[in-house]
């Protein structure tokens, strides 16, 4: 379970997806545990032009079955990279994916600073706590 893992808000880290089952762990969490090289600790909802670029790095995450919509624990690395990719004109603001916040664990603030992943951020509705739609940044 992910009881002891924080979100970047520094509260219990929230289950992000079965289906597609992700995480580092296969659990559903982006958690690392520490362990995780990787550091997949991001909660993002993938879209194609993210999965093209991040195909055109050498991760083809298309091969595991992702289509743009599926929700994927990623790269800490692979998401800033997206990122700047994004403020360098590279990539279109559809090239990043947009973030869970309380899904994604507190290790990816070592690379990542807050402000980025709230321009990016997943908005939810209120009410179900279900994402209603994507930040524009």
């Amino acid at each position: 379970m992910a009881s002891s893992s924080l979100n970047v808000f520094k509260q219990p880290l929230k289950h992000f997806s079965q289906q597609p089952v992700t995480g580092f762990f296969r659990d559903g969490y982006c958690r690392t545990g520490g362990i995780d090289p990787g550091n997949h600790a991001v909660a993002g909802v993938v879209t194609d032009e993210f999965l093209d670029f991040s195909a055109s790095r050498g991760n083809d995450l298309r091969s595991v079955g992702l289509k743009g919509g599926c929700r994927w624990c990623l790269c800490t690395a692979r998401w800033l990279e997206a990122f700047q990719a994004y403020r360098s004109g590279k990539v279109t603001n559809l090239g990043v994916p947009r973030v869970d916040l309380d899904a994604t664990e507190d290790s990816a603030l070592r690379m990542v600073d807050m402000e980025s992943f709230r321009q990016f951020a997943v908005r939810h509705d209120p009410s179900s706590g279900s994402p209603t739609g994507s930040g524009a940044a």
